[in-house]
């Protein structure tokens, strides 16, 4: 696969992990013991922080934002398992992390003759 391609995928990923958590949060299941602005500047602005060197195809950011992708995958396999309620949108949060993790790897291997 081109490195265009991983780096499409990558933003798909990052940007489908973010829009599920702001959908999730924000409209489809919001929770009723924290306020939904809370919620969404906790699971959200850690999203927004590598998003600029993701969208300009650095390497080095796509490499530090993958440990953001396994936070977010920690989250979601835990919402899977104890929120019966939302797991299908802990399984779509799922699926984009993976995505996002898999992709930056593929991405990173893609470009590495590049530096």
């Amino acid at each position: 696969m081109t490195p265009a391609l991983w780096h499409r995928l990558l933003l798909a990923g990052h940007l489908g992990t973010l829009a599920v958590l702001v959908a999730w949060y924000g409209w489809l299941s919001p929770s009723p013991q924290l306020p939904t602005a809370l919620v969404l500047l906790v699971l959200g602005v850690p999203l927004l922080l590598p998003l600029r060197g993701l969208l300009h195809g650095r390497r080095y950011t796509a490499a530090w934002s993958l440990f953001l992708a396994i936070a977010y995958c920690a989250h979601a396999l835990v919402e899977l398992y104890s929120s019966p309620d939302d797991r299908l949108y802990a399984g779509i949060e799922l699926v984009t992390t993976l995505t996002w993790f898999v992709a930056g790897i593929g991405y990173i291997r893609a470009t590495r003759d590049e530096l």
